[in-house]
């Protein structure tokens, strides 16, 4: 038996990584994890929970507009970047010590620092070289920005969550879950926002009629949606302002530009060019369904890997490689009817296949459909509509997509993600009986198909 550090060597203690070793250890695995910057990986420090208070604090322009309608009487309010910015930090950093308090009670020895791959058991941080076993890959994505005259003055989102100075008018570059989340949040703290992507329509790969009723309640609101526009180039104004030309010739004056273009592998520099471990085109580690690279002594998981960019997923995908690597397993991650959400505003909730997805798989299926404003804006005048849709399986009956746009949409579809993923059929949801008066009983009162 060769003589080894560890069984298992963790590059990247996010929330794949970081479950990994937990679970790893707990099967009497000896392990460690490398990690140069802060714990918890982008979910936690500039992603999820961060983004996630930020939309909190967007939504409080929507209560004291509609306050008065119930009564209320509201006075004048103002908001403070620098209060929202710094508790958030500070929360951040509970939780970045909370991470820390959960590997060392799990056994998992926290290397700080950069990691190198120098072969196919062995890893280098600073001037230290350990042997292990096996090495498992898990350092997720880094924000993407194209090379364009002007780059240099943009941010990305990383960067919007330590901003010194809040923008008066921002300009969004994208058209997925980040821009589209950004520019609510942007909005509801009174920015004046532009939202440029160069497609037709955003969020690629979610329900078009989700989508479109989504673009339009944004642009109803006030959020400036460009859709088929680029930018061209971004000018810095001696004042400090930024001049955003885009292609069909306008000039958007902003405070910031915020590029939310995706994100990219972080594999550069890992040394994986001394390993057998194949990359795509775009950096992304190839992987088997048990996680296993080209080199059988390296795995990979989470956002590094290209498949679905969520947390959830990455740690369901680390619970699965450590009891295959050390509790007998062999488990594969079942990627259907995974639910997830667009913290957009309204917010957009989803489990299983949009429609034209579900048309090529199944060719036959039947599709419910209903839009409706909701119950607390009858009293407000407000014009933002609730849409939710049903897809069914025509020959089972099962069904294949459920989609929500409207208030509370993520933690509705989370329910009905359960009956889906235990099979539900149509007869299942109209044999439930609705909870009156709320939006989700609308799921189970669909009765005729569009």
């Amino acid at each position: 038996m060769e003589d080894f550090d560890y069984d298992l060597f963790v590059i990247g203690a996010g929330s794949g990584g970081v479950r990994t070793a937990r679970m790893s250890a707990q099967y009497g695995a000896r392990v460690a994890i490398a990690e140069d910057r802060q714990l918890g990986g982008t979910c936690v420090n500039v992603g999820c929970i961060p983004k996630k208070f930020f939309v909190y604090a967007s939504e409080f322009s929507h209560a004291f507009r509609d306050a008065g309608s119930y009564g209320w009487r509201v006075g004048e309010t103002d908001f403070d970047w620098p209060t929202l910015r710094d508790n958030k930090t500070r929360e951040i950093e509970r939780l970045n010590d909370v991470y820390g308090n959960l590997l060392d009670n799990a056994g998992v020895d926290l290397v700080e620092g950069r990691a190198t791959i120098t072969g196919p058991q062995s890893v280098r941080v600073g001037e230290r070289q350990f042997r292990t076993r096996y090495i498992l890959v898990a350092v997720g994505g880094w924000p993407y920005v194209p090379e364009f005259p002007g780059r240099e003055h943009v941010i990305s989102s990383n960067e919007v969550f330590y901003l010194e100075h809040f923008p008066r008018r921002v300009a969004i570059v994208g058209g997925g879950y980040i821009a589209v989340e950004f520019a609510g949040i942007f909005h509801g703290l009174g920015v004046d926002t532009h939202l440029i992507y160069r497609g037709e329509l955003f969020l690629r790969g979610f329900d078009r009629d989700i989508r479109q009723s989504l673009a339009d309640q944004m642009a109803g609101q006030g959020v400036d949606v460009r859709f088929q526009s680029h930018v061209e180039r971004v000018d810095k104004n001696a004042d400090g302002t930024l001049a955003v030309t885009l292609a069909e010739g306008d000039v958007l004056e902003v405070d910031a530009v915020v590029y939310a273009t995706g994100r990219r592998p972080m594999t550069a520099g890992l040394g994986l060019a001394n390993t057998a471990v194949e990359l795509t085109d775009t950096g992304a580690i190839v992987v088997d369904d048990r996680f296993r690279t080209a080199e059988p002594s390296i795995y990979a998981l989470g956002d590094v890997i290209g498949h679905m960019e969520l947390t959830p997923v990455a740690i369901a995908e680390g619970m699965a490689l450590s009891a295959n690597l050390f509790n007998g397993g062999d488990t594969t991650m079942d990627y259907d009817n995974i639910p997830t959400a667009i913290f957009s505003q309204p917010p957009i909730g989803t489990v299983g296949l949009d429609e034209d997805a579900a048309r090529e798989r199944y060719g036959d299926i039947r599709v419910y459909r209903t839009s409706f404003r909701p119950l607390k804006q009858t009293l407000t005048g407000g014009h933002d509509k609730i849409m939710m849709k049903l897809i069914v399986d025509a020959a089972s009956e099962r069904v294949v997509g459920c989609h929500m746009l409207g208030d509370e949409a993520g933690e509705i579809i989370q329910g009905f993600a359960v009956a889906m993923k235990a099979g539900a059929t149509k007869a299942d949801f109209d044999a439930t009986v609705g909870v009156h008066p709320t939006a989700a009983e609308e799921f189970v009162t669909m009765r005729s198909p569009v």
